[in-house]
C-alpha cells in the first residue's frame, strides 16, 4: 500500500540508476578526452568550471540533487501538474522567439548566465507527462479521429515551433512519440504510410521530379492493367486504391518534397541532406549568374559540410577493433573533429576504444532501453506506462540518428547523444526524464490518472 512519506530508496530500480550513472561518467571521460592537454591540472580544471568537462560535471552534481528531489516528491504531482507544465513549457519555447539568444544559426536558446536553456528540448519531459496524462484519460479512445487529432497536435505542437527557431533537428525527435502512440493503439496504418513516405523522400533525393512521376503513372497502368478483369467486373475500389497511391506519390515527389526544400528547410540543411546521398541540391537558388568569386564561396561552403563528417570517419575508423587507447587517439587530442565534445562525442569513443569499446555502449543503450520497456510492462497505470515508452522513444531516436550522423548514415542535424554529449539542457533533459519514470515505478502499484 502507498505510503504518504516513503524513504527515497523504497522500489527505486537500482539497475536503471546503475546504468545512468555509467553513462554519465563514460560521457565525462569523453569530453576530457577530447579537450585534455599534455600538462593540464586534472583536479584544478576538473573544479574550475572553465574546461566542458568541468561544466559537465557541476551540471552532473545539479542533476543529482534535482534527481534526489524527484524522488522524495510525491508521483501524484505529476498527473496533477501534466497539462500545467505542458502549458508552461510551450510558453517558454514561444518566449524565445523574444528573448532567445542565436547560436550557431538556431534562435532556440535562452541565456540564464552559466547555462544556455534550450526549452525545445526541456519540452520533450512536458510532452511526455501530457501525452501520458492525456492517454491515461478512462473517456479517451485512442481508436477514435478525434482522439487521434488532439494527440498528434499535444505532441508535434513544440516541433512547429522547433522549425520555425531554425532546429529541424531537435523538431524531428518529437516524431520518437509515435512508439508510445502506437503502444497505446495507433493504428498500424500510420506506421506504414510514415515508412512509405520515408522510402518516397530517399528515392526523391536520388531522381528528378517528373522521371519519378512517369515512373510512378507507368506503375498504376500496368497494375491496372494485370488486374483489369478484378477492377472492372468486380471490384472498382481496387481501381480507387490504385489511382489514390499514384496521386499521393506524384503529389508528394513533385509537390511536398520541393515545398519543404524551397521554404522549410534552410539552404545548408537541404546541401547536407543532399550532400548525404552524394547528389547536387536541385533546390538551391540558381537565380541570376554567379561571377567567380560566389563559386568560389559555395565550393568551400560545401567543403566545410562535408568536412565534419569526413573527419568523424576518419576518427572512428583510425580506433581499429580495439582503439588506440584513452587519451592516445591523433584525431581527438589534434582537434581535427569539429564538435566533438557535443554533436560528435561518439567518435571519441571510436577512436580511443575502437570497435569493441563502441560495441559495448551500444550494449549500454540497448540494455538501457530494455529496462526500459520492462518497467513499463509492469505498470498498472496507463500513465506510468506511456510515459515509460515516451522516454524509451525519445533515448532510441536520439542515440539512433547521433550514431548514425557521426558514420555518415545521415545528414548533420544537431542530435546530441544521451548522456554522453556535452550540454546543461540536455543532460538536465535527460536526468529529469529517467528519475520521473524511476519514480512512478517506485510507486508503480498506485493507478495514476
Amino acid at each position: 500500500m502507498y505510503q504518504k512519506n516513503p524513504s527515497i530508496t523504497k522500489g527505486v530500480d537500482w539497475l536503471m540508476v546503475c546504468l545512468y550513472l555509467l553513462l554519465i561518467a563514460i560521457g565525462l571521460l569523453c569530453i576530457f578526452s577530447v579537450e585534455y592537454k599534455v600538462g593540464d591540472k586534472v583536479i584544478q580544471s576538473f573544479l574550475g568550471f572553465k574546461k566542458n568537462y568541468s561544466k559537465q560535471f557541476f551540471y552532473f552534481l545539479a542533476c543529482a540533487v534535482l534527481a534526489i528531489f524527484i524522488l522524495l516528491t510525491d508521483s501524484k504531482l505529476f498527473t496533477a501538474t501534466a497539462n500545467l507544465s505542458y502549458l508552461a513549457g510551450i510558453l517558454l519555447v514561444i518566449a524565445t522567439f523574444f528573448v532567445g539568444k542565436e547560436i550557431k544559426g538556431s534562435k532556440s536558446w535562452i541565456p540564464l548566465g552559466f547555462i544556455n536553456l534550450q526549452p525545445v528540448e526541456v519540452c520533450k519531459i512536458f510532452v511526455s507527462l501530457a501525452l501520458a496524462k492525456y492517454l491515461s484519460r478512462p473517456d479517451v479512445d485512442f481508436r477514435k479521429r478525434n482522439s487521434q487529432l488532439i494527440t498528434a497536435g499535444l505532441v508535434f505542437a513544440p516541433a512547429i515551433f522547433s522549425i520555425m527557431q531554425g532546429e529541424t533537428g531537435l523538431a524531428l525527435v518529437y516524431f520518437a512519440f509515435l512508439i508510445p502512440m502506437y503502444r497505446e493503439g495507433l493504428p498500424p496504418i500510420y506506421m506504414i504510410v510514415g515508412a512509405a513516405m520515408g522510402v518516397l523522400l530517399v528515392i526523391s533525393l536520388l531522381f528528378p521530379a517528373k522521371t519519378l512521376v512517369v515512373a510512378f503513372s507507368v506503375i498504376a497502368v500496368l497494375f491496372i492493367l494485370l488486374f483489369r478483369r478484378t477492377i472492372f467486373r468486380r471490384n472498382r475500389e481496387l481501381l480507387a486504391v490504385i489511382v489514390s497511391v499514384w496521386l499521393f506519390c506524384s503529389l508528394f515527389v513533385g509537390i511536398a518534397v520541393p515545398f519543404v526544400f524551397k521554404h522549410v528547410f534552410k539552404g545548408y540543411q537541404s546541401d547536407r541532406i543532399f550532400s548525404m546521398v552524394g547528389v547536387d541540391n536541385p533546390f538551391a537558388n540558381k537565380s541570376g549568374v554567379r561571377d567567380e568569386e560566389e563559386t568560389k564561396k559555395k565550393e568551400q561552403k560545401k567543403k566545410q559540410q562535408d568536412y565534419n563528417v569526413k573527419q568523424s570517419k576518419i576518427a572512428i575508423g583510425s580506433g581499429g577493433f580495439l582503439g588506440k587507447g584513452f587519451l592516445q587517439g591523433t584525431q581527438t587530442q589534434g582537434d581535427f573533429v569539429p564538435e566533438q565534445h557535443t554533436d560528435f562525442i561518439f567518435t571519441s569513443v571510436g577512436e580511443n576504444f575502437g570497435f569493441v569499446g563502441s560495441a559495448l555502449l551500444m550494449l549500454l543503450y540497448l540494455g538501457l532501453l530494455f529496462r526500459i520497456v520492462f518497467i513499463a510492462e509492469r505498470q498498472r497505470s496507463t500513465f506510468s506506462r506511456v510515459y515509460a515508452y515516451s522516454v524509451a522513444g525519445i533515448i532510441f531516436f536520439h542515440v539512433s540518428v547521433n550514431i548514425c550522423v557521426t558514420i555518415g548514415l545521415a545528414p548533420v542535424i544537431g542530435i546530441t547523444l544521451p548522456l554522453i554529449s556535452y550540454g546543461g539542457s540536455s543532460l538536465l533533459t535527460f536526468t529529469i526524464l529517467i528519475f520521473i519514470l524511476i519514480k512512478l515505478d517506485a510507486d508503480r502499484q498506485m493507478v495514476l490518472r
